[in-house]
């Protein structure tokens, strides 16, 4: 009898000390969360892990653009000296978020469209940077109106989106959470780890600021091993684990805290959280970025240093390969990225230039029919697929046939790791039916969350453009 109360106890010893060693590693240890849906699409060009001295760039523009949803009123004008930090155009709808200028310099030109829509505000920068002061803060010690305070002050706050709508949001709006995704896995994309070398304490301070205003949900990848994002604090790590897009942050939004109508969550790009922090850490507005310079009409691949709104044209030089095809420059991935020109300046959260083959003067002996080994192909219609997953392909810009009727084939869904029905949605968006668009999760989408089913869609629609449209229209009915 004594003997066995000697092992109960024991027994009961052993599950406490357990426990105890439960609790005390769960403390260091992220949520683990696997998606299975989705697709990794290897393309040639990937950026080498090497940095590019920084190019001597002295022409800026700061595009409203690249801010969703704000509708720009120019605060200066042709011929103003300006310092690194200055306000260029504010929000007109929200007078107090300001958007600041990259650099010191004199505005040489504000371009505008049709109806005088502002394109862009044109900066000549100085031999020497001059940056406004804006005084040093601890956020550890300020209140969540601090911290937006001085983000309006500073020109900075613009850099914050929301959902619903993937719009850059407005002090008014009070989120429940906010969200910072550091995993970047679409085509080409740039590694975030690669920027953060060096701006680790930056990044830090960042979160910890955003962290006053609301809780902060950091997602990272089961790859990324930085200290700075595996043991970062005042936030809440979570590893998404499977193929892209699981470092979408909509996607880790859905998983974590999904969007109800009349809720708010803000997302911040990583690169963003390193701008914040420099501006507490230094009183400076600093908007230097590591960029990836990708694709396989590159001549060489690698980072760099660049601002925001730096020319493209002085950033690339000579870079982009000229062996007589024609070639898509590209601001930012493959699949989300804008089409560019050498002439034109990099958007506010651009990662990445890639640039790949046109396409447009390709002609092919029987077109499609013909079996393949060199071209991609989801549904296993080349036999390319026999090569393995890690393959790399050389995809050009082409769509490869023709907009037809939607298939109801459930194509969106093998790609789309999120709750929602995508393509019940996608009719609901295209019908104008708002209801059920609502009912179907539109107020937890953005359109990046459907480049992969647009790559893959048979239907060939331009699915980004529709919800797109679909959140502009669905915002204006709730104004």
């Amino acid at each position: 009898m004594n003997l066995t109360l000697f092992f109960l106890n024991l027994h009961q010893l052993f599950i406490i000390f357990r426990h105890i060693l439960t609790n005390q590693s769960s403390k260091n240890m992220a949520n683990v969360i696997k998606l299975r849906k989705g697709l990794d699409i290897h393309l040639k060009g990937k950026a080498e892990a090497t940095k590019f001295d920084s190019p001597k760039v002295r022409h800026f523009a700061l595009l409203p653009s690249g801010f969703t949803g704000v509708t720009p009123k120019v605060v200066v004008k042709e011929g103003d000296k300006v310092l690194a930090g200055d306000a260029l155009f504010v929000n007109k709808s929200f007078p107090d978020v300001k958007f600041a200028s990259p650099v010191s310099g004199v505005v040489t030109a504000i371009q505008r469209g049709e109806r005088r829509r502002v394109l862009a505000v044109k900066i000549d920068a100085d031999e020497k940077q001059e940056y406004r002061d804006y005084g040093k803060a601890a956020p550890a010690k300020l209140d969540a109106d601090g911290v937006v305070e001085k983000l309006t002050s500073s020109g900075l706050f613009g850099y914050i989106n929301q959902l619903p709508y993937a719009i850059s949001t407005n002090p008014s709006v009070k989120p429940k959470s906010i969200f910072v995704s550091a995993l970047r896995d679409m085509p080409l994309a740039a590694d975030f780890e690669i920027e953060l070398k060096g701006n680790e304490e930056d990044f830090q301070t960042g979160l910890t600021a955003l962290s006053r205003i609301a809780k902060v949900y950091l997602g990272i990848g089961k790859h990324q091993n930085s200290n700075a994002l595996t043991s970062a604090k005042d936030v809440e790590v979570n590893i998404f684990s499977g193929p892209c897009p699981a470092g979408n942050v909509g996607v880790q939004v859905n998983h974590l805290d999904p969007v109800n109508k009349g809720e708010v969550v803000w997302t911040v790009d990583p690169s963003a959280v390193i701008f914040f922090g420099r501006l507490f850490r230094t009183g400076k507005v600093d908007l230097t970025r590591t960029i990836a310079i990708a694709g396989s009409e590159m001549k060489s691949t690698g980072y760099v240093d660049v601002k925001v709104g730096s020319s493209i044209s002085e950033v690339l030089s000579d870079n982009v390969s000229v062996d007589g095809r024609d070639i898509r420059v590209i601001d930012g991935n493959p699949l989300t990225g804008r089409k560019v020109s050498k002439e034109d300046y990099l958007s506010a959260h651009t990662s990445e230039i890639t640039a790949i083959p046109e396409g447009d003067d390709v002609n092919e002996f029987a077109g499609w029919i013909m079996p393949r080994l060199k071209e991609f192909s989801t549904s296993h219609s080349y036999f390319s697929w026999l090569r393995g997953k890690n393959k790399e392909y050389d995809l050009d810009a082409r769509i490869k046939g023709g907009e037809r009727h939607m298939i109801m084939s459930g194509e969106y869904d093998r790609v789309l790791p999120m709750d929602i029905y995508g393509e019940y949605l996608i009719k609901a968006i295209i019908t104008g039916d708002i209801d059920k668009q609502e009912q179907l999760g539109i107020y937890e989408i953005s359109p990046e969350d459907f480049a992969l089913a647009e790559f893959v869609d048979s239907s060939k629609l331009p699915l980004q453009k529709i919800v797109r449209q679909g959140l502009d229209i669905l915002r204006k009915e709730n104004a």
